[in-house]
């Protein structure tokens, strides 16, 4: 069965669903082919180099131009991007990054892929919220609002025992809005860390 999939038609097929990334299930739900065949079709175009392998089981066609934010989605599921991007995205920080951060409701990990670092820290599930869809390249993202962003690194840094981020701009960061975000974590420490830094 794998044999006829040839790379024209898994192309244009991919590209016609606007599949810029994609799984092995993907692949034998477009062709109606067995889990065998979806892996070895995904393995020789892989080696081929018409394909990229992004992680274990995730790939994208060679010349895709997916955007660092839109992957850093897609390459762990839940997440969304914070921490110390997204306050630097929103210029709360005036450094720049390039470890794009991204928090989860998951375990922690971290991803090498396209030449770029993805992180992704635990967060408690019912805190999991304070971010909106923005767009990159033609492509959706989710990225955490200012607030949630030094909120989820503050709660970071505690369990850490790192101390709290001293150099932002304050006027990025509605302390009312952020100490609604502190109080999900059910963390009295953080809330108080809140008050103090943005007083």
């Amino acid at each position: 069965m794998a044999k006829l999939v040839n790379w024209g038609m898994f192309e244009k097929k991919l590209k016609d669903k606007k599949l810029l990334i994609f799984t092995s299930l993907d692949v034998r739900r477009i062709f109606g082919v067995s889990k065998v065949a979806a892996t070895f079709i995904l393995h020789r175009y892989t080696k081929r180099g018409f394909l990229i392998r992004l992680k274990r089981g995730l790939y994208s066609l060679y010349d895709a131009n997916i955007s660092d934010l839109y992957l850093a989605n897609k390459l762990y599921e839940p997440s969304y991007i914070s921490l110390e991007f997204a306050l630097s995205y929103h210029r709360v920080i005036p450094e720049t990054v390039y470890e794009i951060t991204s928090v989860t409701s998951k375990s922690t990990r971290r991803f090498n892929a396209l030449g770029k670092l993805f992180s992704y820290r635990r967060i408690k599930p019912e805190a999991f919220t304070g971010y909106s869809m923005n767009r990159q390249r033609g492509l959706s993202f989710t990225i955490a609002d200012s607030e949630k962003a030094f909120v989820d690194l503050l709660y970071l840094r505690i369990l850490s025992h790192k101390k709290p981020i001293t150099r932002f701009n304050k006027e990025k960061i509605n302390t009312a809005k952020a100490l609604r975000y502190a109080k999900l974590f059910n963390n009295n420490k953080l809330i108080s860390i809140v008050k103090t830094t943005l007083r």
